[in-house]
């Protein structure tokens, strides 16, 4: 028997070993405001490939972005120097993956992403995929996938629950034996505990202080006075880790009403410095409780429904009343006054706002105190780095109890160039009046 092999046969019988692609994304555990690294390698040169990102939240949703990118002629994708040719966001977007993300298909109407437990992290999924996708990723399998934590919280921040006289909130203390500079972090009307933003002012060295001043339940109503935020105010300055002397209070949409009412009246209440977002100065708080509510309904009427069903309430402080009764006298502001204003904010008039503060401080010579950064197209909720924008969403009308979908404005670039922009300007500024030296922010 003639038991000779063709060599030839031989040869084309074995396959090469088949090349996986690589992707690294690095740091693969973060800060959300810290920028990544995504390098896609080991793919076909001039190879098509999408990249994608998802998350699901804490209530289970979903959300997604993508871009389309074609490999080099080493097979490598870099997302910080290649630009997306198509997906939820296009050009070089380093954090595009995160800015860009929405609802995935068939999701919840109306949904906002918010962290809720700032002591477990984001984990945010990254895969590649062979081809230019915009669907279907959950039914195909990816070339590589790398999973990420996004924290809010770095090692060593403290959370602690405050219930003292009659005020509710929550203590974020950095690491160290302080004595900090710290910040008083009031949220809009929404209602409720919001921690996040406060989480990641500690972890940048700010003791911080979340504070809830109107309840998630939708029966209750703006029944705020000045007297619990001077409360507030106190119990945080008196921190045993609190920099006596060096507070600034931060308020977003209504919590930015507060501000400018504290920073103008209040006896008690002397910031070091104050910061504005979304907000206006047309309903003071140095009235009887409920007052403010009053003078809200008085101008519901404004508010419409747009071709969407969406709610446009900026209209109702507009026009910007000319007296001083109805806003506050910003002329009496006497510390540094940062306000942070989306051109494209559909729920209060904040530009229109900012303009007017801005002739007010300017006719009581106090002027030289403010600084104004106004963002074109981008809307109402401008928040830490890298949120996904969200141009509408759910919402509880405190006037009837309702719920409606508000409509925020912005747009989803430049809602994120402003978010990124401003949060660096934002702790530039709290540096700059709370701390005689620049303190490294915390890293994970």
């Amino acid at each position: 028997m003639n038991v000779a092999t063709d060599s030839s046969s031989l040869h084309t019988a074995v396959k090469p070993m088949a090349v996986c692609a690589v992707l690294s994304v690095k740091p693969t555990r973060a800060l959300v405001d810290e920028k990544w690294q995504i390098v896609a390698n080991n793919l076909k040169p001039n190879q098509e490939v999408t990249l994608y990102s998802i998350h699901q939240t804490e209530d289970k949703d979903c959300w997604e972005a993508y871009g389309h990118y074609i490999s080099d002629e080493h097979g490598t994708v870099s997302v910080s120097k290649d630009a997306s040719s198509g997906g939820t966001y296009t050009g070089v977007e380093p954090m595009g993956l995160l800015w860009s993300m929405h609802p995935v298909p068939g999701s919840r109407h109306g949904l906002r992403m918010r962290k809720k437990d700032v002591t477990s992290p984001m984990l945010v999924s990254v895969s590649v995929f062979s081809g230019h996708l915009a669907q279907g990723f959950s039914e195909k399998d990816a070339l590589a996938t790398v999973v990420t934590e996004r924290w809010y919280l770095a090692p060593g921040v403290q959370r602690v629950d405050i219930s003292e006289r009659g005020v509710k909130g929550t203590f974020f203390i950095p690491p160290g034996p302080g004595p900090f500079p710290a910040v008083l972090d009031m949220w809009g009307g929404g209602g409720g505990l919001v921690e996040y933003r406060a989480a990641l002012f500690a972890s940048h060295g700010f003791l911080t202080m979340a504070l809830e001043y109107l309840s998630a339940d939708e029966q209750r109503s703006y029944d705020v006075g000045t007297e619990y935020f001077e409360k507030s105010y106190d119990l945080l300055q008196s921190h045993p880790r609190a920099s006596p002397g060096r507070v600034a209070v931060l308020g977003l949409s209504f919590g930015a009403a507060v501000t400018f009412t504290l920073a103008a009246y209040s006896k008690t209440v002397k910031p070091q410095c104050c910061i504005c977002i979304s907000g206006t100065h047309v309903f003071p708080l140095n009235e009887s409780p409920g007052e403010v509510e009053k003078r809200m309904k008085r101008n519901t009427s404004k508010a419409y429904y747009d071709e969407n069903h969406h709610v446009v309430s900026k209209h109702t402080i507009l026009p910007i009343p000319a007296t001083l009764e109805d806003k506050v006298d910003v002329g009496q502001i006497k510390c540094p006054l940062l306000i942070v204003a989306g051109q494209d904010d559909q729920n209060w008039a904040a530009v229109e706002s900012a303009e007017d503060i801005q002739q007010m401080m300017d006719l009581a010579g106090n002027g030289h105190l403010l600084t104004v950064l106004s963002y074109p197209d981008a809307g109402h909720l401008i928040e830490p780095p890298y949120t996904p924008h969200v141009r509408f969403s759910n919402f509880i009308n405190r006037s009837n109890g309702q719920k409606v979908l508000m409509l925020w404005g912005g747009h989803p670039e430049a809602h994120a160039v402003a978010q990124e922009d401003s949060w660096t300007k934002i702790l530039h500024f709290l540096h700059t009046h709370l701390y005689k030296d620049t303190i490294p922010a915390a890293r994970l």
